[in-house]
């Protein structure tokens, strides 16, 4: 190969890079200089690879494909979030590298025709007692995967049946074992979210990556309902938090929520269209649903 003046160009930046001469190797899946002196393309010079293993990381850790639900106090708040785009660009091109550009689940590699991406996805440890959410290994996904391990995510954009049925493909479980395997995902996650957890990301800061300070746990719920938000499309009032969102998300699927849960019913100016339930297999067959769960624990 030709050496390349490499450049750590973030996706969201690409095209202001592309406009300032920097050139895509497809091959290499990066940007690059294509000669000396580009003074231009400076902003994105590249700064030293991350090491390989993170310092701390164990890549035994959540081996296959599982449903992995993080606490409702940590929703939208994943590694992307908490690090610069430079440097996430530079642990993204890390951890599909050194997977070999395949998912560390089922062996897919990228398909932009069926638009399937490789994906960053953290498996966290967690110390009750310390209330202390550790970082301890990143692994590279496909999106079917990743859909996967954020079920409840997947409920919420009604994506539910494709990730049950990619759980069962990839994993080889009977459809009962998937559904007992989801519903202890999700009695894991319920007995978590009733805790505020303190993220610990120092197998990162130990590698030399910066971190941007994460949204405290008490600043969680709004970060996370102006995504949902952002996401779906739907305004949001100043004082909308998580379950607000997910409530309106519930009422535009069609999704029948506790008759004492203000938000989960529509006014009568505004009755819910009516729908076929989005999910019909997984959902009839008593499968947890987050949308309920938040409510009967009043969120």
């Amino acid at each position: 190969m030709v050496d390349r003046i490499w450049l750590d160009v973030p996706y969201a930046e690409k095209d202001q890079a592309k406009a300032a001469g920097a050139r895509w190797d497809p091959a290499a899946k990066r940007w690059y200089a294509p000669r000396k002196g580009m003074t231009a393309l400076e902003l994105w010079a590249a700064a030293p690879d991350v090491p390989d293993l993170l310092p701390g990381e164990d890549r035994t850790l959540g081996e296959g494909l599982f449903v992995d639900l993080v606490p409702s106090s940590c929703w939208f708040t994943n590694v992307r979030s908490c690090v610069s785009p430079r440097d996430w660009e530079r642990l993204r091109r890390m951890i599909t590298r050194r997977a070999g550009m395949r998912c560390e689940a089922c062996g897919a590699a990228e398909n932009r025709d069926a638009k399937r991406w490789l994906e960053a996805h953290e498996r966290w440890v967690y110390d009750d007692a310390a209330r202390v959410q550790r970082l301890k290994r990143l692994i590279c996904l496909c999106t079917e995967c990743h859909t996967v391990t954020h079920y409840g995510y997947a409920q919420v954009r009604g994506l539910e049946s494709k990730a049950f049925a990619h759980l069962v493909k990839v994993t080889g479980m009977s459809h009962a074992e998937a559904r007992s395997h989801i519903r202890y995902a999700f009695n894991v996650w319920e007995a978590r979210s009733v805790r505020a957890w303190t993220l610990d990301l120092s197998i990162l800061t130990d590698a030399g990556v910066t971190l941007q300070r994460p949204p405290r746990a008490g600043e969680r719920g709004g970060f996370a309902a102006a995504t949902l938000a952002t996401e779906r499309g739907i305004p949001q009032p100043a004082t909308a938090d998580a379950g607000e969102i997910v409530a309106r998300i519930a009422v535009e699927r069609g999704i029948a929520l506790p008759a004492d849960t203000p938000t989960a019913t529509p006014s009568a100016a505004e009755p819910a269209p009516h729908r076929t339930p989005a999910v019909p297999g997984p959902r009839e067959a008593a499968e947890p649903s987050l949308l309920r769960r938040i409510f009967r624990r009043g969120r």
